[in-house]
């Protein structure tokens, strides 16, 4: 009779060690399920696309020039994962060009007469932070500055040269860009919303502009006994890599099941 209490007073510790791992499970599972009911149905989707200027900064020009801009597209899918924060997934292609004849820096750029001209394609992921609560129907907010960081991968298809007697050619780079920048979102209702903003972006190459200053060095000036060998500029500043910059506007729709988000 002992050994079959003792039995039982085994048997049913062990169910309830088993029951409460299976509670464990079950409660795991709920919360899990819960939060991804949540996330499919309370979270807002948005797609969207956008035109705009596409300029560059490097060692033909330092500063953005409005004279030396190229027309750049965006296509993009959002979700917002509440009032404050955004995942932005996105596709650019932008046509970006330079050239030391329209605008040089100095006089060593007016000799120099490098320049380029092509295309980008840009993938990238962003996160962007909303500063007020605007996304809510029912805000008292029609609008909201925000702000973005994050990180993408470009293509360069380029056509230039590095000098003056230098034959324009063309070449191709791929590098790993950092995007960061800032705009301001409005409402227009509850389901498009229009955006302006301006990004930058650099980059971790020195040779979207086809002058890196690692070939080697040319003379300075003609050489009368051999006309035919190169002379001139050739290099830049090898310290500071490229960027290049997109400025624009964009309209999203807004696919949601909800009305507002519960904090």
């Amino acid at each position: 009779m002992r050994f079959l209490n003792v039995w039982y007073f085994i048997t049913c510790t062990n169910l309830k060690k088993v029951n409460l791992q299976i509670s464990k499970y079950l409660l795991l599972f709920s919360f899990l399920f819960t939060g991804f009911a949540q996330g499919s149905f309370a979270q807002k989707y948005e797609l969207g696309g956008g035109i705009g200027f596409a300029a560059y900064s490097g060692d033909i020009i330092r500063k953005i020039d409005p004279g030396q801009l190229g027309p750049q597209v965006t296509l993009f899918g959002k979700r917002n994962f509440d009032n404050v924060w955004t995942l932005r997934v996105g596709i650019n292609m932008a046509i970006i060009q330079a050239a030391d004849s329209i605008k040089p820096i100095d006089e060593l750029a007016r000799i120099r007469n490098a320049g380029f001209r092509g295309g980008v394609i840009e993938g990238s992921a962003i996160m962007e932070f909303n500063f007020l609560d605007f996304l809510r129907n029912g805000s008292e907010f029609r609008f909201s500055p925000y702000a973005f960081f994050g990180v993408g991968y470009s293509l360069f298809l380029m056509k230039g040269n590095t000098y003056a007697f230098d034959s324009p050619s063309q070449y191709n780079l791929g590098t790993v860009i950092i995007p960061f920048g800032g705009g301001v979102k409005y409402r227009l209702d509850d389901r498009w919303t229009l955006a302006a903003e301006i990004g930058f972006r650099p980059t971790f190459t020195d040779y979207l502009d086809k002058i890196d200053s690692t070939a080697p060095s040319i003379p300075r000036f003609e050489d009368p006994t051999n006309p035919d060998v190169p002379y001139g500029i050739n290099f830049g500043n090898p310290y500071d890599k490229d960027w290049y910059y997109f400025l624009g506007v964009t309209v999203s729709y807004t696919f949601a099941s909800t009305k507002c988000y519960a904090y």
